[in-house]
């Protein structure tokens, strides 16, 4: 079973930047496709970015312009790096092992409990 820890989140302030964190317990997730996503009261989660198992790494639309995801093995930690915040990007941030995206709808056996980004203008 595994089982995921976000961290990091917290508030900042516009132009900052934040790194949030995904640790699992379990050895299977170095095996896992891992996502961020975030969801605002009211809003559908989206996702944010994904790194599969072998290194691969997609963003949607224009995050990769100022976020970035990364993934220590070793640590069975998966990263993600946020610089020029904004306000807009204030959300509960989650990770997910091995998502899918069905009738419109994400899907994930392992969502983490979620981490908290509020930024000011």
């Amino acid at each position: 079973q595994v089982q995921l820890v976000e961290s990091g989140g917290g508030l900042a302030q516009t132009g900052g930047s934040l790194r949030l964190s995904c640790v699992a317990s379990g050895r299977a997730f170095r095996y896992y496709t891992v996502a961020w996503f975030r969801q605002v009261p009211g809003k559908e989660r989206e996702i944010v970015a994904s790194i599969n198992w072998g290194g691969g790494i997609n963003y949607r639309g224009a995050f990769q312009d100022r976020f970035t995801i990364s993934r220590d093995i070793a640590k069975n930690e998966v990263s993600l790096q946020m610089n020029s915040l904004k306000p807009e990007d204030t959300a509960v941030y989650y990770c997910a092992g091995d998502p899918v995206y069905v009738g419109g709808t994400w899907y994930s056996d392992y969502w983490g409990q979620g981490t908290e980004v509020t930024v000011s203008s």
